[in-house]
């Protein structure tokens, strides 16, 4: 134990010294080639262990991803053009010419007039509670594997960050076992160990980025229905006089 405490002061150095070096080759390299063929090479020098796992969860998590922005878009509903052809279906057919137009229509927001309209002959108090429970249920289907997604962002890093632990432990064993302290022993490790981070981080990133994208298009398409449910209740409450 005390021989590993005795060595980590050049062990960091070590360290340091690889992340200075590192800085000026990035920064003297030319533009063109430092891009994805320079990540692809450093991929694959990671090792296929945790790379690979790294990589599956940012697959899984863009799977996700992909499957949530083509549902989120398809449930965008033009709020006011819909709201004004109610109204104007109410004023000529009534409650069955409004119903058939939230019929054609898609997207949340025409479900939620569709559900307070069905118990319109029941009172406005029934519409609101209508309106209110149907709104949950819609909620919960906008957010529907969006858990998923922050669970990959989360799972990601910390992958990462048990491979430089895991790295550095076999570099301690090297070092251990040849009783001495060897740059080429361990460069090769601590390499590794570091390039399971970095992916890591790149993987949460990339999948944060898209993360927030989608919150902010389901707290948009929430405060959609609730303004259109605001419009629903004034409507009905304006037809019946």
């Amino acid at each position: 134990m005390k021989k590993v405490f005795s060595i980590l002061p050049v062990v960091v150095m070590m360290l340091a010294s690889a992340n200075a070096k590192a800085v000026t080759i990035i920064q003297d390299a030319p533009a063109e080639g430092f891009g994805h063929e320079v990540l692809k090479t450093r991929f694959i020098e990671g090792g296929a262990g945790f790379m690979g796992i790294v990589l599956l969860c940012l697959i899984l998590g863009l799977a996700f991803v992909i499957e949530r922005i083509i549902y989120l878009n398809l449930a965008t509903t033009n709020t006011k053009k819909l709201t004004q052809n109610v109204e104007d279906a109410l004023a000529s057919g009534g409650v069955e010419a409004a119903k058939e137009v939230c019929r054609n229509t898609k997207g949340p927001v025409a479900s939620i007039f569709y559900q307070g309209l069905e118990r319109s002959n029941e009172g406005i108090d029934s519409v609101e509670k209508s309106i209110v429970a149907y709104g949950g249920v819609q909620m919960g289907q906008l957010e529907k594997n969006v858990s998923w997604i922050s669970l990959f962002i989360a799972i990601a890093p910390m992958l990462g960050f048990m491979g430089t632990v895991i790295g550095m432990i076999q570099a301690f064993d090297k070092i251990s076992a040849a009783g001495g302290l060897d740059a080429s022993l361990i460069a090769g490790d601590i390499k590794v160990a570091l390039l399971t981070t970095v992916f890591g981080l790149v993987a949460a990133i990339i999948l944060q980025i898209f993360y927030n994208y989608i919150i902010a298009k389901i707290d948009s398409i929430v405060n959609d229905m609730e303004d259109a449910s605001i419009s629903l209740i004034d409507l009905l409450v304006a037809n019946k006089k």
